[in-house]
């Protein structure tokens, strides 16, 4: 069943306006047809909004599990299918209806923290981000479709978590044994990127870890350490810088993926990470976020990287013998400490692409500050410049939107 609805778009002023580098006039005068899956969660609502913005004369159709959300709004015009990326026999009757030029992959599955380094989910997370992206390049080829746009993640290298990743670029090799997401993430990119062909050219995006309004994982699990007393520990030296992106930038990077693909094609087939290529300390991250919140932690305590991995070996033990989950595991530990970031240099050679909201307004617009009151200062320290003071707003009300993933099968990353 579809129907078309309206949605209130969000003021201009919001947010600075959309230039991207690649110009493609023809394109503005085509009426490309374009089919994103998972196009009412975090990441894909933002691609809809992005490439309306873009090319208003495109006609998007947006297949998803769940309806369309007040927290990840969506352009009026646009059109909404449920569909279900595992059932081919669903998909087929989305395609047919819209009859696709473009298709913007970007529904899957991300369990949350407590299940993330576990296996309990496996089954469910492979189905769905492995067996999901299958079906949606079967029915693409038989519905010739143009171009494949598939939202893949840095999981499928940055997971596995026996090394760090400094500055890495698309020539690493993916992790094949890692999570059971980046795994199946891993899986479903190879089997996007082995399927371009002239007839339909494919590529793969690789955002970082993901931040901005209607963020369901990042943000909501940072703040809610300030109610567990959890702010004052952290393991390690706590000096590991992170990619974080925000949402509206990864966006960006799919509108240009789609120009090149429909022009010089030179992305065909490849991957690319995209992030804000701002790598900040994660201690930092944190201690911003929770300045928005008017906390600052009131000591610090280092715990040994040693004593916090036999802690989480404790922690996965008993809640297996109880037959429940922990946010604290050995993967968590290592997630925690892990350096991980990665070189733009491709994704600005190739596609263009160049992040327009820089980390510190990202942050800003990641807590959704509702009410202000007196500003605090706050030393950040990243990896390629000066160290620079950020105003932070402190004390606000923030109340997290939280979609749980078990909610919704087939959930935007």
């Amino acid at each position: 069943m579809s129907h078309s609805f309206v949605c209130p778009v969000r003021p201009s002023s919001t947010k600075p306006q959309i230039v991207y580098t690649q110009s493609t006039p023809t394109m503005t005068e085509t009426a490309k047809k374009v089919l994103i899956s998972g196009g009412t969660g975090f990441v894909g609502s933002a691609i809809v909004r992005a490439l309306a913005e873009k090319y208003p004369n495109f006609v998007i159709a947006v297949i998803d599990q769940s309806p369309p959300r007040p927290e990840h709004v969506l352009p009026e015009r646009t059109t909404y299918m449920q569909a279900d990326i595992t059932s081919a026999k669903m998909l087929s009757k989305a395609f047919e209806a819209v009859k696709p030029d473009i298709v913007v992959h970007a529904a899957g599955v991300v369990p949350d923290l407590a299940e993330r380094w576990g296996r309990r989910l496996e089954q469910e997370v492979w189905k769905i981000n492995f067996e999901g992206t299958r079906n949606m390049l079967d029915v693409s080829k038989h519905s010739r479709v143009e171009v494949f746009i598939y939202t893949s993640t840095c999981c499928v290298v940055i997971d596995d978590t026996r090394t760090d990743h400094l500055n890495i670029n698309e020539d690493w090799p993916l992790a094949f044994r890692s999570t059971i997401y980046g795994e199946s993430k891993a899986a479903a990119e190879a089997l996007v990127l082995k399927a371009s062909s002239s007839k339909m050219v494919t590529c793969a995006l690789r955002p970082s870890v993901l931040c901005g309004p209607g963020d369901y994982q990042l943000v909501p699990s940072i703040h809610a350490c300030i109610a567990k007393y959890e702010t004052s520990f952290l393991i390690g030296n706590g000096f590991n810088l992170w990619d974080i992106t925000y949402v509206d930038n990864v966006a960006d990077a799919h509108v240009l993926a789609i120009e090149n693909l429909l022009t010089s094609r030179t992305a065909a087939g490849e991957a690319f990470f995209i992030q804000n290529n701002e790598p900040i300390v994660f201690r930092d991250f944190c201690l911003a976020i929770w300045a928005h919140f008017g906390h600052v932690p009131p000591f610090e305590v280092h715990i040994p990287k040693s004593l916090a991995y036999f802690a989480g070996l404790a922690c996965e033990t008993v809640t297996w013998l109880m037959g429940t989950t922990t946010t604290l595991s050995r993967g968590s530990v290592q997630d925690a400490r892990a350096t991980r970031y990665a070189s733009g240099k491709k994704a600005k050679e190739i596609l263009g692409y160049e992040a327009r909201i820089g980390i510190e307004e990202a942050i800003r617009l990641s807590c959704e500050v509702r009410r202000y009151h007196k500003p605090n200062f706050f030393y950040c320290r990243t990896h390629r410049s000066q160290p620079r003071i950020m105003l932070l707003v402190s004390e606000s009300n923030y109340r997290p939107s939280i979609v749980e993933a078990g909610e919704n099968s087939n959930i935007s990353r």
